[in-house]
C-alpha cells in the first residue's frame, strides 16, 4: 500500500501576533524563557554551574533525580538516528511509497485533525501499528494484537513542527529526557485552555525534565525545528525528516487504578488534555503506536544507502 504526504497545511497567521504552538507572541516567550530558567524547582535536570541552579535543583524530590540518574547516559545510535530519519521522510514525488513511521503519522492525521500527530513507542508491552511492520517483512501478519496501554517508559517521536495538545499527568511522576533533535515544553499551572503559563524551555540530546503530582504536571511539547512549507497549527503535516526525539518514564503512586477525588487522572493509563479546536477537556488513553522491539527490529533491517 502506498501513502502519499497530500495535506493542506494549516494557513499563515500574522506575524507579530500569537503563533502556534503555545499561541504568544515573541514578548511573551523571551519572559516566559526567563521565567522558565529562573523556575523553582528548576524545570530541568542537569549539571548545576552555579549557586543558584545547585539550590534550584536541589528541590526536585528524590525519586524524580533517581530516574533522571538512571537515564543520564542514554542515546540514539547513528544509524538509529538515520534509520529514523528515513522512516520519517515524505514521499518525493505523488504515489511513493513512504516509510513505516511517515505510514503511522498519516494513519494518525486522517484520524485526528486537532493537532500534528507524533509517534509513541512502548518500550514495554505492544503497539497498535506493530502489525504494519508486516509489510516490511519483520512480523508475521497474523501476529498484531491490539496495543497495549499504560506503559511505564516510553519514546517519542516528535516531527518538526509537530506538538502535542495541553495534558496532564496527573499524579505520576516522571521525567522527560531528549534523545535527538530540540525540544520546547511550556509548563502550565493547571489543565485550563487559558491555564496561566510558568514557564517555557528547550531540551536538546542530555538535558532532562521532570514532573510530579504537585510540579509541572501540565505541559505541552513541540519540535521546534524545520518541517518544510507552511505554518504549525491544527491540520499540520510537516514535508521534511527531520525530528526530535523523548524518553519517558511515568510512575504511579503505590500502582493505584483508582481516581483522586480532585478528577485529574491518577495514573498512567490516562491522561487529560484540552482539545486544540473545542478549547474542551478530553481524556486520552495511553495506547502506544509501536512497540520498541518492533521499531528496532525495523531500524535495524533498513538500508541507510
Amino acid at each position: 500500500m502506498s501513502l502519499t504526504t497530500t495535506h493542506t497545511p494549516a494557513g499563515p497567521l500574522e506575524p507579530r501576533g500569537p503563533r502556534y504552538p503555545f499561541h504568544i507572541t515573541k514578548e511573551e516567550e523571551r519572559e516566559l524563557r526567563l521565567r522558565g530558567a529562573q523556575a523553582v524547582p528548576s524545570l530541568v535536570i542537569g549539571q548545576a554551574t552555579s549557586f543558584d541552579e545547585y539550590a534550584r535543583q536541589l528541590m526536585i524530590p528524590p525519586a524524580v533525580m533517581d530516574l533522571a540518574r538512571k537515564a543520564e547516559d542514554l542515546r540514539l545510535s547513528a544509524w538509529e538516528l538515520e534509520a529514523m530519519r528515513k522512516h520519517l521522510a515524505p514521499a518525493t514525488e505523488p504515489g511513493d511509497k513512504v516509510g513505516l513511521l511517515r505510514h503511522i503519522l498519516l494513519k494518525k492525521y486522517k484520524k485526528d485533525h486537532t493537532h500534528p500527530p507524533y509517534i509513541r513507542v512502548a518500550c514495554s508491552g505492544r503497539g497498535d501499528y506493530d502489525h504494519l511492520a508486516a509489510k516490511h517483512g519483520h512480523l508475521h501478519p497474523d501476529d498484531h494484537p491490539k496495543g497495549d496501554i499504560g506503559s511505564p517508559v516510553v519514546l517519542e517521536i516528535w516531527p518538526a513542527q509537530h506538538y502535542s495538545p495541553i495534558h496532564s499527568h496527573g499524579h505520576t511522576t516522571g521525567i522527560v529526557f531528549c534523545l535527538a533533535g530540540q525540544l520546547d515544553v511550556m509548563v502550565y499551572e493547571h489543565l485550563k485552555w487559558d491555564a496561566r503559563k510558568l514557564g517555557l524551555l528547550t531540551l536538546t540530546p542530555g538535558q532532562c525534565a521532570w514532573l510530579s503530582k504537585d510540579n509541572y504536571a501540565v505541559h505541552r511539547v513541540y519540535c521546534p525545528m524545520d518541517g518544510g512549507g507552511g505554518t504549525t497549527g491544527p491540520g499540520y503535516m510537516n514535508s521534511t525528516a527531520d525530528f526530535g526525539a523523548s524518553f519517558h518514564v511515568y510512575l504511579n503512586p503505590d500502582q493505584s487504578v483508582v481516581h483522586d477525588k480532585d478528577g485529574d487522572s491518577y495514573n498512567r493509563d490516562s491522561f487529560d488534555y484540552i482539545d486544540e479546536k473545542s478549547k474542551k477537556r478530553g481524556t486520552f488513553a495511553t495506547e502506544s503506536d509501536l512497540s520498541w522491539s518492533i521499531l528496532r527490529r525495523v531500524l535495524a533491517n533498513t538500508a541507510l544507502t
